[in-house]
């Protein structure tokens, strides 16, 4: 008799055990846990803090090697990459500061080629599910800070009792915190029946978020989570009841544009926040202002933002505003005065893009992760709007994105699996392999009647 066939073929590989823990580690560092407060408690970069950084790019390099084999199937997303970093690289001609430009363009470059691994080699449920872990991880470390160190743990002076966990400030925790609990939502989602750990993380995540009290952050969280749950109901209900949700979305999305453009200052209100979101409409006013003396080139990528003294461009806007601007808390604009309306439209056809191929495949690729690339580009476009992720040399969000799109552009893991099994798995075998097969001889039938 012919051997039996598996219930179930894993579609997706799953990396090595090692490869995850390299990944792990450098999505940590990514996200500034702890390594940030100790190397640079000032918030500047030091050059202890790029030595740091050594051991991670050449680790970056050396998995890249590992599975060439794979990334080049990923040559769409390879081009994005050569056209972001190509931008970012032209700009050295017209930077303010050349030194930093260049620097932060290979700190980039890098992070791209992370981004290709992570959305090469971890395809289907295995990225959300190393996020979940990483994140749970860092949840973990956060609380051990909050409660056995305070002074690191907590904000002491500007937002004073509010929890930071193993970052400079809370934001940074609470957008930490909404990509762990969008990949646990996801592991829930998905058809992998190892629940315990997701939902650990997805409670633990959600409360650090409470705890920030980011309103963006906690926006954020309902989105990212609430897409993947929205689509997790979808399938599981009928035909007429993903019309009539369906609907319900369109219809509730329509009224909260409609709220939002008649009383925003209401909505800010009533959620606490004065209607200049903490002095951010001041800072964006005063950077268009700059923006519209360089609108095609800006000021360099990675240049505007220098040390009081160092960037005559960043030091008029905090005059303006009347304190020391670190950014422009809105990762479009930064675009803008970084790289011009070029790179915010470069950057705008990527998500674009990204989204809408995402959307298309979600029927089979969305089913296998619990549509988890869906919610974190909800989150993602949400996160924009608030904080400088875009483009972000060393940033966690933006390497995500990067995977999701190459995740988006490789060819679907049935194909891949059939181009790359070995010989031996292959539809053509014969001799001792077709043997291995029948054990108790071959299958003999009987006779058909002669008529």
């Amino acid at each position: 008799m012919r051997a039996p066939r598996p219930a179930t073929a894993p579609s997706d590989p799953a990396p090595h055990w090692w490869e995850a823990a390299i990944c792990g580690a450098i999505i940590a560092m990514m996200t500034g846990a702890l390594i940030g407060p100790v190397f640079a408690p000032t918030q500047e970069e030091t050059p202890i803090l790029r030595l740091v950084w050594l051991p991670a790019y050449a680790a970056i390099a050396g998995l890249l090697l590992y599975r060439i084999d794979r990334l080049w199937r990923a040559w769409p997303a390879v081009l994005a990459m050569a056209a972001v970093i190509g931008l970012a690289f032209a700009s050295r001609y017209w930077s303010i500061d050349f030194a930093t430009t260049m620097r932060r363009v290979i700190a980039l470059a890098i992070s791209c080629g992370f981004a290709l691994y992570l959305g090469g080699v971890f395809r289907g449920p295995h990225l959300p599910r190393l996020l979940m872990l990483t994140t749970l991880v860092m949840a973990v470390g956060s609380l051990i800070m909050v409660f056995g160190f305070p002074h690191i743990g907590v904000h002491q002076a500007e937002n004073a009792g509010l929890w930071r966990g193993l970052w400079y400030e809370k934001n940074q925790m609470g957008a930490v915190m909404v990509i762990g609990a969008t990949a646990s939502a996801a592991c829930l989602a998905s058809p992998d029946r190892r629940r315990l750990l997701p939902a650990i993380a997805l409670v633990l995540s959600s409360v650090l978020v409470l705890a920030t009290q980011s309103k963006t952050s906690l926006l954020c969280l309902a989105l990212g989570v609430g897409t993947i749950g929205g689509f997790w109901t979808l399938r599981r209900g009928g035909a007429a009841f993903s019309v009539a949700a369906i609907w319900v979305a369109v219809v509730l999305a329509g009224l909260g544009i409609w709220v939002w453009e008649t009383h925003s200052v209401a909505v800010l209100e009533a959620l606490g926040k004065d209607p200049s979101l903490t002095g951010r409409t001041d800072i964006w006013e005063a950077l268009m202002r700059k923006v519209a003396d360089r609108p095609w080139t800006g000021y360099g990528y990675g240049a505007f933002w220098g040390r009081e003294g160092e960037s005559a461009p960043a030091d008029w806007v905090r005059k303006e505003t009347q304190w020391p601007v670190p950014n422009a808390h809105n990762g479009w604009i930064d675009l803008l005065v970084q790289l011009g309306w070029p790179g915010a439209f470069l950057v705008g056809t990527l998500m674009g893009a990204t989204a809408l191929v995402t959307m298309l495949r979600s029927a089979g690729a969305g089913l296998r992760e619990g549509w988890w690339a869906l919610g974190f580009l909800a989150a993602f476009f949400v996160l924009s709007l608030s904080e400088s992720i875009l483009m972000a040399h060393q940033g966690l969000p933006w390497v995500l994105f990067l995977a999701v799109l190459t995740r988006a552009v490789l060819p679907s893991s049935t194909a891949a699996a059939v181009a790359l099994a070995p010989p031996g798995r292959r539809a053509y075998q014969t001799g001792s392999r077709i043997a291995a097969q029948y054990p108790n001889g071959p299958v003999r039938r009987p006779p058909l009647p002669v008529r």
